[in-house]
């Protein structure tokens, strides 16, 4: 029910302290028109102060939960030669609205706005082009941005720090890497969020190795660098220099108290963990995490149980699972992902009904784990049954990956006419993994013809992959077509296709991870290389050798 608005002062400053109040203190938008109403009305206040409250219920429209935009904009017409501030405001809400005719209308129409107030005098400040940008970052419209930057050249904004970390952010997401590192560069001021905005632009574009150099180079680092640096290594396959960094954090914070780890950070460690299968490490972050008196709320609690289930502890995966007072769909997801891992394909379904129990709904991502769970215990028909509910129940529509989950357990299952017509029923253009799941079976099967048939078409596809070479190598080996394999390896030969990652093991002593690929020789311990000796010697004696 809407307040009624009465006002017996007749101060004027009291009267504008009285509506400011009310506009932030507002709560429903039958309230909001009053205030507005008794602004307009009152001949007590000054263009000046109206001018004020006017521009601050813009603002309260344009943001707030109980506002309207379009009502924002009735109010920013009615305002007589609105200054930047309202423009800023309209300009603002234009950059975060999304329109169901499509988001493009958005940015033209805070274009025409921007081109109005040129028209009208008003010159931009160094708040109107970060509104201007945003909008344009969020959509990847480099044109747009471009022309952009050249109004801050024109009206002298190059060298405001708040100006350029907009433009920074805008190039990185064009992928524009070498104008956001000109830009950079050449500004003379810079701040932390310059860095972050920086490194994080690199991290996304996959270049890890600038993110690094400009990491090493900041005197002054927040939480949001190191959780950057420390996730975009992990994300980026370089998990063992993640683990260094966490470590020179603590080290860091332990001398300065300025910068302590946080569950986003404990989280991305522990999936370093998980990557490297160190559970010696994993368990030293688990212990830190009960010292440093971190909430273990659900995305630590996941990251703990992905982190022992894939070191191969599912026995206290499990158990944090059962010990997390909260579970949502991306907890219930590792543990099922978990449980396939370690090919308990039953308990991984049951896992699934009691998630339906407790009333969470499943993703995509839900049901390529439990998809994998199926294919890896050979349950047929409850993959079949998985693979229907998906679409009928859920409305989760499979993606390619589904059904490479879908055409594997089949293959697996020797059901190769049923997996061929899986692919032909396919909504969309299967891909590598999809063949090469086909693939797998007919090599676990011995099925030459179609087995030859899908590693040529997987060559054809990708012609520069040598892992489909080899394995036409090895169906022509298995049948004893020693010629054909011949004729494949010297395909190889004259097109210049050879292994160019070799095979990499990982082992963990004493809380060391020690990696170590074929073909490169490396200082590996004593310990290894003995157990390493033994082993070749004991293969020697094998028949066939």
């Amino acid at each position: 029910m809407a307040i009624r608005v009465h006002f017996k002062i007749v101060d004027p400053r009291s009267l504008k302290n009285s509506l400011s109040k009310l506009i932030e203190e507002c709560r429903n938008f039958r309230e909001l028109k009053q205030i507005h109403s008794q602004i307009l009305r009152s001949p007590l206040l000054p263009t000046d102060e109206q001018y004020y409250l006017i521009t601050r219920l813009l603002f309260f429209c344009a943001f707030s939960n109980w506002g309207s935009f379009t009502y924002a904009s009735n109010v920013f017409r009615t305002i007589k030669n609105p200054e930047i501030r309202a423009y800023n405001i309209m300009l603002r809400s234009y950059s975060g609205l999304k329109d169901d005719k499509g988001e493009d209308s958005q940015i033209y129409r805070a274009l025409l706005l921007y081109r109005e107030m040129l028209r009208n005098g008003i010159l931009p400040n160094n708040l109107t082009f970060p509104f201007l940008l945003k909008d344009c970052t969020r959509r990847v419209d480099e044109s747009t941005g471009l022309g952009i930057h050249a109004q801050v050249v024109k009206f002298g904004f190059c060298d405001d720090i708040f100006v350029g970390n907009s433009l920074i952010n805008f190039y990185m997401a064009c992928r524009l890497l070498n104008n956001a590192r000109k830009l950079f560069d050449e500004m003379p001021v810079r701040d932390v969020v310059t860095w972050n905005s920086m490194i994080i632009g690199f991290l996304r574009n996959g270049e890890l190795d600038n993110a690094m150099e400009l990491f090493n180079r900041m005197s002054e680092k927040n939480i949001i660098t190191w959780n950057s640096i420390i996730t975009g290594l992990v994300q980026g396959g370089r998990p063992k220099e993640s683990l260094h960094l966490f470590h020179q954090m603590q080290v860091s914070s332990e001398d300065d108290n300025t910068v302590e780890p946080d569950k986003f950070t404990i989280a991305s460690v522990l999936s370093a963990c998980a990557q490297l299968g160190s559970i010696d490490h994993g368990k030293w972050v688990h212990s830190y995490l009960r010292r440093s008196g971190l909430v273990c709320d659900v995305v630590i609690g996941t990251a703990l149980l992905n982190m022992y289930g894939k070191c191969g502890h599912a026995d206290q995966a499990i158990k944090i699972f059962k010990e997390m007072p909260e579970k949502d769909a991306s907890a219930w997801t590792a543990m099922i992902s978990v449980l396939a891992l370690h090919g308990l394909g039953e308990k991984a379904f049951d896992c699934f009904l009691d998630m339906e129990k407790a009333g969470v709904k499943p993703n995509h991502v839900t049901f390529v784990g439990l998809l994998s769970a199926c294919a890896h215990s050979g349950l047929v028909e409850k993959v079949r049954w998985c693979f229907e509910m998906m679409k009928t129940v859920y409305s989760v529509e499979p993606q390619v990956y589904h059904y490479a989950c879908m055409v594997d357990i089949l293959s697996r299952a020797k059901l190769f006419e049923e997996a061929e017509r899986v692919i032909k029923e396919m909504p969309m253009k299967p891909d590598v993994y999809v063949w090469g799941s086909l693939l797998g079976g007919c090599q676990m099967h011995g099925n030459f013809e179609l087995g030859e048939k899908v590693a040529i078409h997987l060559i054809h596809l990708e012609p520069n992959n040598h892992a489909f070479y080899m394995n036409l190598c090895d169906i022509y080996g298995k049948a004893g077509q020693f010629d054909a394999a011949k004729r494949v390896r010297n395909v190889m030969k004259e097109r210049g296709i050879q292994k160019e990652i070799p095979g990499c093991s990982m082992i963990e002593i004493c809380e060391v991870v020690h990696e170590f690929s074929a073909g490169v020789s490396l200082n590996l311990p004593v310990e290894i290389l003995v157990v390493l000796n033994e082993l070749n010697n004991q293969m020697k004696l094998l028949p066939g050798w």
